[in-house]
């Protein structure tokens, strides 16, 4: 039949054809990665004064995933082995992080967080969590389950 079409219906677009629901996207995106970059730096504080704002990350994935790699840990985080080594050298002076003996390949080593590293990572990390319980309060258990199924998505998306 003429005029219709099986496909979905046309987006809203603004003058300039953009997408409305991808301009408010990228516009709460912004906002959240702008407050995300500063948060990260209050925590890198609170679990160590030296502690660059980037390595706070770097220690959640070592509590999440035990003892890793070097370039694994490059890898997940999209960067140089160079630049994950230089991470891990300032960690490492810290006291945060050891490294040891791959047991899988002597020619490797495994980095893992120090005892003292994992309290305060996790001291950090769980006051972090009681602040998003008080955030969210308002908020229906089904819905944050929700937004982090969804940012899980949008996540996984980003690393492919």
């Amino acid at each position: 039949m003429r005029g219709s079409h099986s496909g979905p219906e046309p987006r809203p677009v603004d003058g300039g054809g953009v997408d409305q629901e991808f301009l408010a996207l990228e516009r709460e995106l912004a906002v959240f990665l702008r407050r995300a970059r500063a948060t990260s730096g209050e925590m890198a504080r609170q679990v160590h004064p030296d502690l660059e704002p980037a390595a706070y990350g770097l220690l959640a994935r070592l509590e999440e995933a035990g003892r890793q790699r070097t370039t694994g840990l490059a890898a997940y985080f999209g960067v140089g082995k160079a630049t994950m080594s230089r991470q891990l050298h300032s960690l490492e002076n810290l006291g945060l992080v050891a490294r040891e003996p791959d047991p899988a390949d002597g020619r490797a080593w495994l980095v893992h967080l120090t005892a003292e590293g994992l309290d305060r990572f996790r001291g950090v990390r769980d006051a972090r969590r009681e602040s998003y319980r008080r955030k969210l309060a308002g908020w229906d258990p089904a819905e944050v389950a929700e937004l982090a199924r969804l940012l899980h998505q949008l996540n996984g998306g980003a690393e492919g």
